[in-house]
């Protein structure tokens, strides 16, 4: 009597060809399914897809790569000291809706960060290997030399933030991404001068970022002719923020409104104030940028912020930079996202 036959073996791996053949369709059409390639009916798409999970078939990387001519990775760039970054929730916000969107394109985030020439010659390094389809960078300073090492090897790339000097993006050729850092700025001072302050300050950020650059340019719209006794520079952070505030109102103390560049430096403004005495907003009304709600809600009083979407820029990076890894270099198109005062109780 015949013994038993044989299980097949527990480590064999589902094929292209059993997904085609559960699927009900042709090897080559399995193959642009699971490649992601154009040109497959929907429902085809659908059933390739269902026989995927069913198998739990996972696609060799190298063949992958040979056929598609891609890496399934984005890198990553952000040009801030690594102790910034994981302490500011501007950049985790900024990560997260990065890496959602990734996601959704099956593609893997590869995070670079550049503190020194060290790690800047690591990172040209990586990019000339080709290891990566192409590059999402931000937080550049203006003589940041990133841009320069991009565009020698050619790397597809998509920047957070307006690169470069004011007017520099256009000569850069580069597609961005970011918020109406000027019209945000403005919304916030007109807020505060609708409160009758007649004394606002600003808490800049640092002048070699564009974003504060245009923050900065936002507040004078608003008051062309405010004192620039009334202006001190922070860095982004609280510490910078306290720092600042403690030199306005060395020079002004007569101040009674603060516009802060970020809500980080707000919130290092607001423990000066209450150290120096003064309440928030009743002496001096304080509006913060960003609304990070780990920041602003958990301020006391909540901070009065101007809103911008940082997870969907993330978002909008991503699919700026798949558009054109799909499409080939088809222009210089830049996104600009709204921006929304949130009043709370800080002014």
């Amino acid at each position: 009597m015949p013994g038993p036959t044989p299980d097949a073996p527990h480590d064999a791996r589902p094929t292209l060809e059993a997904v085609a053949a559960l699927a009900g369709v042709s090897r080559a059409t399995a193959s642009r399914v699971v490649n992601g390639s154009a040109g497959v009916r929907q429902p085809l798409v659908d059933q390739v897809r269902k026989a995927v999970e069913e198998l739990g078939y996972i696609p060799n990387h190298a063949a992958r790569t040979l056929v598609t001519r891609r890496n399934g990775a984005v890198a990553v760039i952000i040009d801030e000291p690594e102790i910034r970054i994981f302490s500011d929730p501007f950049f985790s916000q900024h990560i997260r809706g990065i890496s959602r969107e990734l996601n959704a394109y099956d593609s893997q985030l590869v995070l670079l960060l550049v503190e020194g020439s060290g790690d800047f010659d690591r990172v040209t390094r990586y990019l000339a290997g080709g290891h990566v389809d192409g590059v999402l960078a931000f937080s550049l300073h203006t003589d940041d030399e990133l841009p320069a090492v991009i565009r020698r090897f050619r790397v597809p790339t998509v920047y957070g933030g307006r690169p470069g000097r004011p007017g520099a993006a256009s000569e850069l050729a580069v597609p961005y991404v970011d918020c109406d850092n000027r019209g945000g700025a403005r919304e916030a001072v007109r807020h505060l001068v609708s409160l009758d302050r007649r004394h606002i300050a600003h808490i800049a950020g640092p002048r070699d970022q564009t974003s504060a650059l245009d923050r900065i340019d936002g507040y004078f719209d608003v008051l062309p002719d405010g004192d620039p006794a009334l202006v001190a520079d922070g860095d982004f952070t609280a510490e910078g923020g306290a720092r600042a505030m403690a030199v306005l109102l060395e020079r002004r103390p007569d101040l009674d409104a603060v516009f802060a560049a970020n809500d980080l430096m707000a919130s290092g403004a607001l423990r000066v104030l209450r150290e120096h005495g003064r309440r928030v907003p009743q002496d001096v009304a304080l509006v913060g940028f960003d609304d990070m709600e780990s920041v602003a809600e958990a301020t006391d009083p909540p901070l009065t912020t101007v809103r911008q979407d940082v997870v969907g820029m993330g978002r909008l990076m991503v699919r700026l930079l798949m558009d054109r890894l799909n499409n080939g270099d088809t222009g210089t198109d830049s996104v600009i996202t709204p921006t929304e005062l949130v009043r709370r109780a800080s002014a």
